[in-house]
């Protein structure tokens, strides 16, 4: 089952969402700002994603530039960081499995179908 971390109010996760529809796959929508994932969760999701928690970070986001800019956070932190303001949370990620991706640009989504 092909899972999308979603914000239908984004224009890059709906493009996402499109994409793998276009596909003629009906993934799960995760809207993860109506049901924050857990610091657990995200956990388990950097491992999925392979990367590590600062490169999902939103960093235009208005809470990173007033609260975490000039903090250097371990992945834990930061994972805890993400469940307590889930804007931070970069958009789409994809999941397939045990293998996650950022859909940005579009095309890395791609790799995971």
């Amino acid at each position: 089952m092909i899972q999308i971390l979603h914000n239908p109010r984004c224009t890059k996760s709906r493009e996402g969402l499109k994409f793998i529809q276009d596909q003629g796959i009906q993934p799960e929508e995760i809207r993860y700002l109506d049901h924050p994932l857990t610091a657990e969760e995200i956990k388990s999701m950097l491992k999925k994603l392979g990367i590590p928690a600062i490169d999902w970070i939103r960093k235009n986001e208005a809470i990173y530039k007033e609260v975490y800019k000039h903090k250097e956070l371990n992945d834990d932190q930061w994972a805890e960081a993400m469940a307590q303001h889930p804007k931070l949370i970069e958009r789409p990620v994809v999941i397939n499995g045990d293998k996650a991706v950022i859909g940005r640009p579009v095309e890395n989504i791609k790799s995971i179908l």
